[in-house]
């Protein structure tokens, strides 16, 4: 008897793993799944599962008002975020009368301030919340908070794990595979690299990291000479390679650098003096004009996360959420996108400012929010902005 109950628990427990299956990546298209959520190439910790949202719907009915956690605001992608929501996503939401308001908190990577300001955001009647680039496991608590007050939380640029936050980014292993491969292609296959990280501990930087370092191990001859914490921000970038290059004169080929921090690279080895040093270069409109006056810098760049675009995105999915349209997965995942010298002639001429801060934005169309893309993510898809209230 015993054993014949043990195999009817053991067989439930099948079946409901089955169905957690079946209601989560299963119900995406083959081709996104095989192209973004492939085990090998995506960060193990990445959540994948079912959403905790398919039945979802506000408590109450618009306009909403909106929390922003903000983790950090010291580098100019966060600026440029920022000005894109202020600037054209609040007021577009606002004109339609879905969102009241936005309540911005600023936490200064300060994982248990970033917790009290969203405990704080929840209590005082917000009706979802939205983060960037944190500490994947530090808010989960906060999060069941917000949960258990009917108070979704959605992260952009990076992911959660509580399996009651809503995440969109590109995939990050796989976009920093394709980053540091293309360094072991540009060096073809041997020289000395220094990997630049993001700031550690933030699922978009580690998950870039774990990538850039499996691209480049693809090259038996490329060999990693120093890794050092450039923190998305120029400034810190440019005095943590002038450090490292002081007490490393030997040769360096290659630095593979996060974005939002390879114009601080630039300038450190432009003061160093070091020459014929491949460098990555990522959507800063700066580093994309210094490449456009100096093609050897690198054959290609890589666009992994245009600031208005992925504010754009976490929007248009926070909305749909609050709609009822109910996301299928934890994760809503896009691709990189790479740029050409071409793209780059296109929209930069030969007098362009390398000191500029602005970034280079792909359009929304082409980071996830064509409705032909992002539909496949949501069980009852309709375009967001013509939400009625029931």
């Amino acid at each position: 008897m015993k054993a014949m109950k043990a195999l009817l628990l053991a067989g439930a427990a099948s079946l409901v793993a089955q169905a957690a299956m079946a209601a989560g990546l299963d119900e995406l298209p083959p081709d996104v799944v095989k192209r973004l959520y492939d085990k090998s190439m995506l960060d193990p910790a990445q959540p994948t599962g079912p959403s905790a949202y398919r039945d979802f719907a506000a408590k109450r009915p618009p306009p909403w008002t909106i929390g922003y956690a903000s983790s950090y605001a010291g580098n100019t992608w966060r600026a440029n975020a920022m000005d894109h929501l202020l600037k054209e996503v609040v007021p577009k939401w606002k004109a339609l009368g879905l969102v009241k308001d936005v309540v911005i908190t600023q936490s200064n990577l300060n994982d248990s301030t970033q917790i009290q300001q969203m405990r704080q955001l929840v209590d005082q009647g917000v009706d979802a919340i939205f983060v960037c680039c944190s500490n994947p496991t530090a808010l989960n608590q906060s999060v069941k908070y917000a949960f258990d007050k009917g108070v979704p939380v959605f992260s952009f640029t990076g992911y959660l794990t509580s399996p009651y936050s809503v995440n969109s980014s590109v995939n990050y292993q796989l976009a920093g595979y394709e980053i540091g491969k293309a360094m072991a292609d540009e060096l073809k296959g041997k020289g000395n690299v220094l990997v630049v990280e993001g700031i550690p501990g933030t699922s978009a930087s580690d998950s870039q990291d774990r990538g850039v370092k499996a691209g480049l191990a693809t090259a038996p001859g490329i060999k990693i000479v120093g890794s050092i914490a450039g923190n998305w921000t120029d400034q810190v970038a440019q005095g943590e390679v002038q450090k490292w290059l002081a007490t490393h004169p030997g040769q360096l080929d290659g630095i593979v650098v996060q974005s939002a921090a390879e114009m601080g690279v630039l300038r450190a080895i432009a003061q160093s003096g070091r020459k014929d040093v491949k460098i990555a270069v990522g959507g800063e409109l700066g580093a994309l004009c210094s490449w456009r006056k100096d093609p050897k810098i690198i054959s290609a760049a890589y666009q992994v996360w245009p600031p208005g675009d992925e504010i754009e995105l976490i929007f248009d999915i926070m909305m749909r959420t609050l709609e009822g349209q109910g996301p299928k997965v934890q994760s809503i995942l896009v691709d990189p996108i790479v740029l050409t010298m071409d793209d780059v002639k296109a929209k930069l001429d030969d007098k362009c400012d390398a000191q500029t801060s602005s970034w280079w934005e792909v359009g929304p169309a082409k980071w996830g929010q064509d409705p032909a893309y992002l539909n496949q993510f949501f069980l009852r898809p309709s375009d967001p902005t013509a939400f009625k209230h029931p």
